[in-house]
């Protein structure tokens, strides 16, 4: 037999954490999971899911979880009856949380700084020194004919680091032994 529950959703209102007579954490609260379809009014509707945790989930849903928080639960299905005060016998149906996944990031209580402001722009800002001296280096360059002359001829030679010297033996080239490997 298979009973799991896989529910995404809101918290209701805050967990409440309570003790049984022996110490043991307990949380309950409710989510709100929203139906995957529209109702007749064009509207999606929510299912309240009353849920309980037990032991360190309990205390952790308790201490990290706060009204409107989006949580993933996993556990099982769990149902029970009781007699009311008028006489008449009440069903009740409860997710038994095994995991709680925390789906968002926890939000700051304390206000964040005001962002810096820019430093205002210098006249003779670094970037406008720049601009000047490509400029004067465009102006004192010979003209376009004179360019294609100095390109015709041969690149001085480069060597990269990737070719070889004779300073080191070529590795690659020489046989290696074979290696019997145990399977």
């Amino acid at each position: 037999m298979i009973n799991e529950v896989v529910l995404i959703g809101r918290m209701v209102k805050d967990p409440d954490l309570r003790y049984t007579g022996d110490g043991t954490p307990v949380a309950s609260f409710r989510l709100a999971v929203n139906r995957n379809f529209k109702n007749q009014e064009g509207v999606y509707e929510a299912d309240f899911v009353s849920c309980t945790a037990w032991r360190g989930t309990a205390e952790t849903t308790a201490n990290y979880c706060r009204k409107g928080a989006l949580v993933a639960v996993t556990g099982r299905i769990q149902t029970s009856r009781y007699e009311a005060k008028d006489g008449t016998t009440a069903f009740v149906t409860d997710i038994v949380v095994d995991k709680v996944r925390f789906l968002e990031k926890k939000k700051e209580e304390k206000p964040s700084a005001p962002p810096i402001p820019p430093y205002p722009e210098k006249k003779n800002s670094s970037t406008e020194h720049m601009r000047n001296e490509v400029q004067s280096w465009e102006q004192s360059q010979p003209p376009q004919e004179n360019r294609q002359e100095e390109s015709s001829q041969s690149p001085p030679p480069v060597h990269h680091s990737s070719q070889r010297t004779s300073e080191f033996p070529d590795l690659t080239t020489q046989p290696r032994p074979h290696e019997k490997v145990g399977v």
